[in-house]
């Protein structure tokens, strides 16, 4: 403790907190707030002073405080100086008080126990008489935001004609539920967040007036768990001194906050990443043995999974000064191995988890289920990977061709290759006589698989990238798309299947029509890949036939169709009746065998029907 700090206590008898102790007493004193200083300042200087200021912020970023130190300087005067001024390093005669909330001419009031007309009516009757001593009758009204309805209506006409020796400064955290009348009469300041890095500056001045040793770790720990309020840092701060009684540690603020080690959190995340679960639940649960909570765990895993993907595109990030040594280097080597995909995955499933952790009354079980479910949708394709994989693509097609990112047991490494995804045929259910389709009731995102074409079945199995060294057969728009499909190219696939109509097709010869929103170089991109995929020239013309339906247009159809039919079924209809306000969300087309041609063979008998019922 500092000499002043002895003294005072002694004079006082009880200890004064370093939120009050340290309170700026003016403009210069304040922290993040350089913006609404600077603007003050030309205000003051110009003679431009606004009859009533608002100012909001969240909690801690020094409303109130701005408040008292802009009634000091309206009322500021000392020997020399006699006008409203925000240099006020020279206290002045009503400084003292004002900071101090005892000046009669400086009115506080807390709108949270004052909300009713008849404390605004109170104020408008005091407004018409002059300030006993001061320059300015200052009426502050900390969170303004609770005043009732008829409370701003009856504000409203003083505070768009106040008294010329009157001001209002309005106080709030939540600015929307102000009304647009009061906050048009008023001259608004939106007070920040104070950055990490600021605030860690600013306790480390703190700590050497104090003559308290601290770790510059356990600074940035009580920064970041402050979030951007410097009182709340202040306040975690004494608490930190208070539980360390000595010198105060990265290790004592951790276990003070019940926050898991940084390092530690960064392990988690990489096993978890790998999909090594046996290594991420004996990491999460010796992090709960040491006092971490469940959900702040987890809370702790999304940060550094937002603070990777932000690496992403904002590398000068690892350069924040609360930020560990792990995180800076560890982090950026996440950020160039994962793909946003995979993160941005990863950060839904925490959001998600926390809330169930937070709401569970078994929180460690439920906090351990969500690492097994991140787990393992690491290694799951995506929704445009499985949309793929459904059209008889490569689950490694929407990923450039390339392995799709993971990291090793040794850190962030070289990619590797995503787990293969298998697809089992399910049991249908029989349908009534005449059911075309099974319907399914539940909801899924993947579109339906259509059959694959005779170009399909000859190029997919070898997932060829290289054109073919033959002449390969194209009969129609979905031979097309076979093709594409083949050589891995979705872009120009989802192109030709919205764009393009036929309306002539011969070998070498294709004539189309394009749909209003195909772009210009269709054509020509669509006769240069069937020239590389088939091994022949293609003559591709725009044609002024209106040309058939779409690919889109025709599975569109299909799938109409499909509805109908699924709705008409008795089985599903009866499935309808009996669960009130459900709905066929879903159609699915088993696939059916290719039947031989007439002669060629005989039909197999179904082995699924009995005798009898033929």
């Amino acid at each position: 403790m500092s000499d002043a700090g002895t003294e005072q206590t002694g004079k006082a008898g009880a200890y004064r907190v370093l939120a009050r102790k340290y309170r700026p007493a003016d403009f210069s004193a304040m922290i993040g707030q350089e913006p609404m200083v600077r603007t003050l300042t030309n205000a003051f200087s110009s003679g431009r002073i606004a009859q009533a200021w608002m100012l909001t912020g969240v909690r801690g970023v020094g409303k109130t405080t701005t408040a008292r130190i802009l009634a000091r300087a309206l009322n500021y005067k000392t020997d020399t100086i006699n006008q409203p001024s925000v240099d006020l390093t020279v206290p002045g005669q009503h400084c003292q008080a004002i900071m101090e909330g005892r000046h009669v001419d400086v009115v506080e009031m807390d709108a949270a126990s004052h909300t009713g007309i008849d404390d605004i009516r109170e104020i408008i009757e005091q407004v018409r008489y002059a300030p006993v001593s001061a320059r300015y009758k200052v009426y502050i009204i900390d969170e303004v935001h609770m005043l009732s309805t008829q409370a701003f209506n009856g504000l409203l006409k003083t505070l768009e004609e106040p008294p010329p020796h009157v001001k209002f400064i309005f106080a709030t955290t939540e600015i929307r539920k102000v009304p647009i009348t009061v906050l048009s009469r008023c001259q608004r300041f939106d007070l920040r967040r104070v950055g990490a890095e600021t605030l860690v500056a600013h306790l480390g001045k703190i700590a050497g007036l104090e003559a308290i040793e601290v770790e510059d770790a356990a600074l940035a720990m009580i920064a970041r768990a402050a979030e951007g309020s410097v009182r709340d840092s202040l306040s975690i701060f004494d608490q930190a001194i208070a539980h360390s009684a000595g010198a105060v540690t990265a290790e004592t603020v951790r276990g003070m906050l019940g926050l898991a080690d940084r390092a530690r959190v960064i392990d988690l995340f990489e096993q978890v990443m790998k999909g090594d679960m046996a290594a991420a639940l004996g990491e999460f649960r010796a992090q709960y043995d040491t006092g971490a909570d469940p959900a702040t765990v987890l809370t702790d895993l999304a940060e550094f999974t937002h603070f990777v993907t932000r690496l992403r595109y904002v590398p000068s990030a690892a350069q924040d000064a609360s930020l560990t040594e792990d995180e800076r280097t560890r982090g950026s080597a996440f950020a160039e191995t994962l793909s946003i995909k995979v993160l941005s995955r990863a950060w839904q499933m925490l959001l998600k988890g926390i809330s169930e952790v937070q709401s569970s009354n078994r929180p460690v079980a439920a906090a351990e289920m969500v690492l097994i479910r991140l787990a393992h949708a690491a290694d799951l394709p995506t929704l445009d990977e499985a949309m793929k994989l459904l059209d008889g693509a490569s689950p490694s097609a929407g990923n450039g061709g390339g392995p799709r990112p993971s990291v090793s047991s040794g850190g962030p490494a070289m990619a590797r290759p995503a787990a293969p995804v298998a697809t089992a045929a399910m049991p249908q259910p029989r349908m009534a006589q005449g059911g075309s389709s099974v319907a399914r009731l539940v909801a899924r995102e993947d579109a339906p698989q259509p059959p694959m074409s005779s170009v399909q079945m000859e190029a997919a199995p070898e997932a060829r990238s290289e054109p073919a060294a033959e002449t390969v057969p194209v009969r129609s728009l979905a031979d097309i798309a076979a093709l594409a499909d083949a050589n891995r190219d979705m872009t120009f696939k989802v192109l030709l299947r919205r764009c393009v109509r036929l309306v002539r097709i011969e070998p070498g010869r294709l004539d189309v029509a394009l749909t209003a929103d195909a772009p210009k170089t269709l054509l020509n991109d669509l006769s240069i890949k069937l020239k590389s995929w088939t091994n022949r020239h293609w003559l591709v013309s725009l044609s002024r036939e209106e040309g058939g339906r779409t690919l889109a247009e025709e599975e569109a159809a299909r799938r109409e169709t499909a509805f109908l039919d699924a709705s008409q079924d008795p089985t599903v209809a009866a499935i309808l009746s009996r669960f009130p306000g459900a709905k066929v969300i879903d159609v699915r087309i088993p696939d059916a065998q290719e039947l031989p041609e007439s002669g060629d063979a005989d039909i197999p008998p179904d082995p699924t029907v009995d005798d009898d019922e033929n």
